[in-house]
Protein backbone atom coordinates (compact mmCIF):
# COMPACT_ATOMS: atom_id res chain seq x y z
CA UNK A 1 0.00 0.00 0.00
CA UNK A 2 1.21 3.08 -0.91
CA UNK A 3 0.54 5.52 2.52
CA UNK A 4 0.61 9.37 2.37
CA UNK A 5 2.71 11.01 5.24
CA UNK A 6 1.66 14.97 4.96
CA UNK A 7 3.80 17.41 6.77
CA UNK A 8 4.06 21.26 6.40
CA UNK A 9 7.87 22.24 5.28
CA UNK A 10 8.47 22.88 9.27
CA UNK A 11 7.24 21.91 12.31
CA UNK A 12 7.22 18.13 12.36
CA UNK A 13 7.42 16.25 15.53
CA UNK A 14 10.43 13.74 13.72
CA UNK A 15 9.57 10.87 16.02
CA UNK A 16 6.14 11.21 15.13
CA UNK A 17 7.22 10.91 11.98
CA UNK A 18 9.99 8.89 11.13
CA UNK A 19 8.65 5.62 13.74
CA UNK A 20 5.49 5.33 11.97
CA UNK A 21 7.61 5.39 8.18
CA UNK A 22 9.56 2.73 9.57
CA UNK A 23 7.09 0.75 10.83
CA UNK A 24 5.36 1.20 7.18
CA UNK A 25 8.11 0.46 5.26
CA UNK A 26 9.02 -3.02 7.58
CA UNK A 27 5.57 -4.00 7.17
CA UNK A 28 6.35 -3.90 3.11
CA UNK A 29 3.83 -0.43 2.46
CA UNK A 30 5.46 1.95 0.45
CA UNK A 31 5.76 5.36 2.30
CA UNK A 32 5.57 8.79 0.61
CA UNK A 33 6.22 12.11 1.87
CA UNK A 34 3.88 14.58 0.83
CA UNK A 35 3.96 18.45 1.88
CA UNK A 36 2.74 21.91 0.67
CA UNK A 37 6.35 22.15 -1.08
CA UNK A 38 9.05 20.52 -2.90
CA UNK A 39 12.15 20.16 -1.73
CA UNK A 40 12.66 18.75 2.31
CA UNK A 41 10.96 19.15 5.01
CA UNK A 42 12.49 19.94 8.43
CA UNK A 43 12.18 17.33 11.73
CA UNK A 44 11.89 19.09 15.05
CA UNK A 45 12.67 17.17 18.53
CA UNK A 46 9.82 19.26 19.95
CA UNK A 47 11.23 22.99 19.47
CA UNK A 48 14.45 21.95 18.14
CA UNK A 49 15.52 21.32 14.70
CA UNK A 50 16.73 18.13 13.88
CA UNK A 51 17.32 16.33 10.26
CA UNK A 52 15.61 17.13 7.33
CA UNK A 53 14.16 14.57 4.97
CA UNK A 54 13.27 14.92 0.96
CA UNK A 55 9.77 15.70 -0.17
CA UNK A 56 8.20 13.20 -2.58
CA UNK A 57 5.21 14.49 -3.98
CA UNK A 58 3.82 18.33 -3.63
CA UNK A 59 0.50 18.22 -1.96
CA UNK A 60 -0.96 20.29 -4.93
CA UNK A 61 0.70 17.52 -7.68
CA UNK A 62 -0.88 14.51 -5.61
CA UNK A 63 -4.14 13.29 -4.47
CA UNK A 64 -5.80 10.86 -2.15
CA UNK A 65 -6.32 8.75 -4.76
CA UNK A 66 -2.93 7.96 -5.59
CA UNK A 67 -2.94 5.80 -1.68
CA UNK A 68 -4.50 3.48 -0.02
CA UNK A 69 -4.09 5.76 3.77
CA UNK A 70 -2.85 8.83 5.19
CA UNK A 71 -0.42 9.44 8.12
CA UNK A 72 -0.61 12.86 10.04
CA UNK A 73 2.32 13.33 12.51
CA UNK A 74 2.19 15.65 14.87
CA UNK A 75 4.54 18.84 16.24
CA UNK A 76 3.23 21.81 17.44
CA UNK A 77 3.42 23.69 14.40
CA UNK A 78 3.10 21.16 11.66
CA UNK A 79 -0.09 20.77 11.78
CA UNK A 80 -1.03 24.77 12.30
CA UNK A 81 0.78 25.35 9.37
CA UNK A 82 -1.09 22.55 7.13
CA UNK A 83 -4.39 23.80 8.95
CA UNK A 84 -3.61 27.55 7.07
CA UNK A 85 -3.02 25.75 3.62
CA UNK A 86 -6.27 24.90 1.51
CA UNK A 87 -4.64 22.03 -0.67
CA UNK A 88 -3.33 20.47 2.12
CA UNK A 89 -6.50 20.50 3.98
CA UNK A 90 -8.69 19.24 0.94
CA UNK A 91 -5.51 16.36 0.61
CA UNK A 92 -7.07 15.70 3.97
CA UNK A 93 -10.92 15.85 3.54
CA UNK A 94 -10.46 13.87 0.30
CA UNK A 95 -9.27 10.83 2.48
CA UNK A 96 -11.95 10.66 4.60
CA UNK A 97 -14.50 11.60 1.60
CA UNK A 98 -13.30 8.46 -0.34
CA UNK A 99 -13.20 6.50 2.75
CA UNK A 100 -9.66 6.01 3.22
CA UNK A 101 -7.98 5.17 6.54
CA UNK A 102 -6.34 7.87 8.17
CA UNK A 103 -4.08 7.73 11.37
CA UNK A 104 -3.12 10.97 12.94
CA UNK A 105 -1.32 11.42 16.28
CA UNK A 106 -0.36 14.25 18.90
CA UNK A 107 -1.52 17.75 17.41
CA UNK A 108 -1.89 16.47 14.30
CA UNK A 109 -5.79 16.31 14.94
CA UNK A 110 -5.87 20.29 13.96
CA UNK A 111 -5.54 19.52 10.81
CA UNK A 112 -8.72 17.38 11.24
CA UNK A 113 -10.32 20.22 12.63
CA UNK A 114 -9.93 22.68 10.02
CA UNK A 115 -10.54 19.66 7.43
CA UNK A 116 -14.44 19.33 9.24
CA UNK A 117 -14.10 15.57 9.80
CA UNK A 118 -14.18 14.99 13.40
CA UNK A 119 -18.15 15.58 14.07
CA UNK A 120 -19.42 12.86 15.15
CA UNK A 121 -16.01 10.95 15.59
CA UNK A 122 -14.14 9.44 18.74
CA UNK A 123 -10.78 10.94 18.98
CA UNK A 124 -7.65 10.84 21.44
CA UNK A 125 -4.88 13.63 20.98
CA UNK A 126 -2.60 15.73 22.81
CA UNK A 127 -4.81 16.99 25.56
CA UNK A 128 -4.52 20.67 24.81
CA UNK A 129 -6.94 19.88 21.62
CA UNK A 130 -9.20 18.36 23.49
CA UNK A 131 -11.46 21.84 23.42
CA UNK A 132 -10.68 22.64 19.76
CA UNK A 133 -11.80 18.54 19.05
CA UNK A 134 -15.02 18.93 21.01
CA UNK A 135 -15.80 22.14 19.98
CA UNK A 136 -15.35 20.58 16.37
CA UNK A 137 -18.16 17.77 17.47
CA UNK A 138 -15.62 15.11 18.19
CA UNK A 139 -15.64 13.14 21.48
CA UNK A 140 -12.68 13.09 22.85
CA UNK A 141 -10.97 10.59 25.27
CA UNK A 142 -7.86 10.09 26.97
CA UNK A 143 -6.50 6.98 25.46
CA UNK A 144 -3.26 5.71 24.15
CA UNK A 145 -5.09 4.73 20.47
CA UNK A 146 -8.53 5.38 19.96
CA UNK A 147 -9.50 3.81 16.87
CA UNK A 148 -13.15 5.12 15.54
CA UNK A 149 -14.70 3.57 12.77
CA UNK A 150 -18.28 5.87 12.82
CA UNK A 151 -17.97 7.28 9.34
CA UNK A 152 -17.23 6.46 5.98
CA UNK A 153 -13.30 5.75 7.01
CA UNK A 154 -11.60 4.40 10.23
CA UNK A 155 -9.49 7.29 11.92
CA UNK A 156 -6.94 6.02 14.50
CA UNK A 157 -5.55 8.94 17.20
CA UNK A 158 -2.97 8.48 19.38
CA UNK A 159 -1.55 11.27 22.18
CA UNK A 160 1.94 11.75 22.36
CA UNK A 161 5.09 10.13 20.99
CA UNK A 162 5.12 7.48 24.03
CA UNK A 163 1.93 6.27 22.76
CA UNK A 164 3.80 5.78 19.16
CA UNK A 165 4.55 1.97 19.57
CA UNK A 166 0.73 1.18 20.05
CA UNK A 167 -0.18 4.43 17.10
CA UNK A 168 2.34 1.82 14.98
CA UNK A 169 0.80 -1.40 15.50
CA UNK A 170 -2.97 -0.25 15.86
CA UNK A 171 -2.73 2.09 12.09
CA UNK A 172 -0.79 -0.90 10.44
CA UNK A 173 -3.55 -3.51 11.55
CA UNK A 174 -6.56 -1.27 10.67
CA UNK A 175 -4.71 -0.04 7.16
CA UNK A 176 -4.53 -3.55 5.96
CA UNK A 177 -8.35 -4.15 7.38
CA UNK A 178 -8.97 -1.41 4.91
CA UNK A 179 -7.65 -2.40 1.92
CA UNK A 180 -4.04 -3.05 2.81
Amino acid sequence: MRIAFLTAPEGVEQVELTEPWQAAKDAGHEPVLVSTQSGEVQGFNHLDKADTFPVDEAVGDTSADSFGGLVLPGGVANPDFLRMDEKAVAFVRDFFEQGRPVAAICHAPWTLVEADVVRGRVVTSWPSLRTDLRNAGATWVDEQVKVCDHGDNVLITSRKPDDLKAFCETFLAEFAKAGG
